[in-house]
């Protein structure tokens, strides 16, 4: 898959072919995103199209937000490596700032999707807006299609359990623990993922020597101690018990991904690992001392033990 962040870029990797479009935040690509990725591939494949997505960095919600923006579910690598699995052939992502916030309806349309990428066949969600102040509506999009010569189609929410499947209602499935119902929607384990960096040192001196992993992004969805398992470190998959939050008891500042991985002993330094949330252990806390900490994180490391060998917290 390609990636484009200017227009100038896009027009040149599409190199004059015509293509397949869908266009939104696709923070997690759950399964309302999996259906719109499936419907621009079946329309590029039937009509020798490239199939496109275009996407937006920072999101429209973290510019107009700034610290007050939802947690991501995915950071950039995260979501380029998803939509790359998902076989779609461009990614176009250009940079949101004040002139793309500014851009009229009219404009979007004519300089981003006609000229830019060239649309044949555009496939938005039901709930799809664009434009300065979001003014752009699918009967603006209709009525352009009429003279620029493309095909609009609008795809329906995915439901399940009776409600919408969105990144918001992921968002708080995770911040409440629901890792199988989060998973569920997302149609796969919820995971981070992230370059291994030289942290304090602390946990080798307590006999739990962890990987700490930089999240890149603003918000983690997630905080606590859970069970989980790595990817990255070689071929294997090995199990672990990980720590996401400030880490109170030592006065941490920002939120980290802090892992300790069972049955390895070896240098992970700037390696990239990915890691699959199993199951939530208990919420942070602060402890009186490193002696309780410590005894806590032996039982930590028990619980996750077991939770993966047999699936339950219960001996």
């Amino acid at each position: 898959m390609n990636l484009a962040r200017n227009v100038s870029s896009a027009k040149a990797l599409r190199d004059g072919r015509r293509v397949a479009l869908t266009i939104g935040a696709f923070d997690g690509i759950h399964l309302g995103h999996q259906a719109l990725l499936a419907a621009v591939r079946r329309a590029a494949a039937a009509q020798n199209l490239l199939s496109v997505v275009m996407s937006f960095e920072p999101t429209p919600k973290e510019f107009f937000a700034l610290h007050d923006a939802p947690a991501r579910l995915t950071n950039f690598r995260e979501r380029f490596h998803l939509l790359r699995q998902a076989g779609i052939d461009l990614f176009f992502c250009p940079r949101f700032d004040r002139a793309m916030a500014g851009i009229s309806v009219d404009s979007f349309i004519e300089e981003l999707l006609v000229r830019g990428l060239g649309v044949s066949h555009l496939i938005i969600g039901d709930d799809f807006r664009f434009g300065h102040r979001a003014a752009g509506t699918v009967d603006d999009l209709q009525r352009a299609s009429r003279t620029a010569d493309f095909a609009v189609e609008r795809i329906d929410s995915v439901i399940a359990a009776d409600d919408r499947v969105s990144s918001t209602r992921i968002r708080r499935l995770l911040a409440d623990g629901a890792l199988a119902d989060a998973a569920q929607l997302l149609g796969r384990p919820f995971a981070l993922s992230g370059r291994v960096i030289h942290g304090q040192k602390l946990g080798r001196t307590l006999g739990y020597p962890t990987a700490n992993i930089a999240l890149q992004r603003k918000k983690s969805p997630v905080t606590g101690i859970f069970a989980v398992r790595v990817e990255g470190i070689d071929r294997s998959i090995y199990d672990g018990v990980a720590s996401i939050g400030t880490r109170p008891t030592v006065d941490g500042e920002g939120v980290l991904l802090e892992v300790f991985v069972f049955d390895f002993s070896g240098d992970l330094y700037g390696r990239r690992l990915s890691v699959t949330l199993v199951a939530k252990l208990r919420d942070e806390v602060r402890f009186d001392g490193l002696d309780a900490l410590t005894a806590q994180m032996d039982r930590d490391a028990e619980d996750a033990r077991r939770i993966l060998s047999t699936g339950t917290l219960s001996a």
